[in-house]
This record gives C-alpha cells, structure tokens and sequence, in this order.
C-alpha cells in the first residue's frame, strides 16, 4: 500500500463530502450553509489541488482538471457570501448563487472520484 496513494484518495473524498455536506438543504436559507463549511471546503480541495501536481499521467492530468474547476467554482462561492454579506444580511437569491457555485464545484469532485476509483480498479498489481 501506497502512503502517497491514501493521503491523495482522503483529500479528494474529504473534499467531495465537505463540499456535499455544504450543499445540502434549502437553496435560499443561509441558516442550512455554514460558512466555515465553506470554507473548509475550499481549503481542502487546494490541498488536493496541490497534491495533483506531481502526477504526470493523463489521468493525473484529468484529476487535476477537477480540482481546479472545484476551487475555482468554490472560491468564487466564497467570494460571492462575502460580498452578498457585506451587509450583515444575505437574501436568497444571493445564497441561492452561493450554493449554486457550490454544486458545480460537488459535479467536479464527484468526477474526480469517478477518475479515482477507475483508476484504482485498473490497477494492476506488480
């Protein structure tokens, strides 16, 4: 067993159900989506971003295109709370653009763990 193999696979499934867990419940009610969720999120998946780096497969490749997408989508989430919050208050329609970018970000991770799992059930033993 590969210690590099199993840090990889456990930031890429913590940051899908990190992400999951942010995204379920009422689009609209700020009171269902923790921020520090949020924020947990995002900083998980940069550290599954930056543990893609050294793979150079395609699949490597294909997992750190995922990743990507999933910080992008997720800081761009972060960054509209923030200014939707400028306020102290936040309507739901703005929350509701918060946790969209969100599910985008859950569609990323959940194909990076597709790729992950395809990976791991074409490995062959030497």
């Amino acid at each position: 067993m590969s210690l590099e193999k199993v840090i990889f696979g456990f930031f890429v499934v913590l940051a899908a159900t990190l992400n999951f867990g942010y995204f379920v419940g009422d689009l609209t009610d700020p009171e269902v989506h923790n921020i520090y969720e949020l924020y947990a999120a995002v900083v998980v998946n940069v550290i599954a971003v930056i543990l893609k780096f050294g793979d150079r497969t395609q699949i490597g490749a294909l997992h750190l295109a995922t990743s990507l997408v999933a910080v992008i989508q997720l800081i761009g989430a972060a960054i509209t709370w923030i200014l939707a919050n400028a306020d102290g208050t936040i309507t739901g329609g703005e929350m509701s653009a918060v946790v969209s970018l969100s599910g985008g970000a859950l569609v990323a991770n959940i194909v990076s763990i597709v790729l992950l799992v395809g990976e791991t059930l074409t490995y062959h033993r030497r």
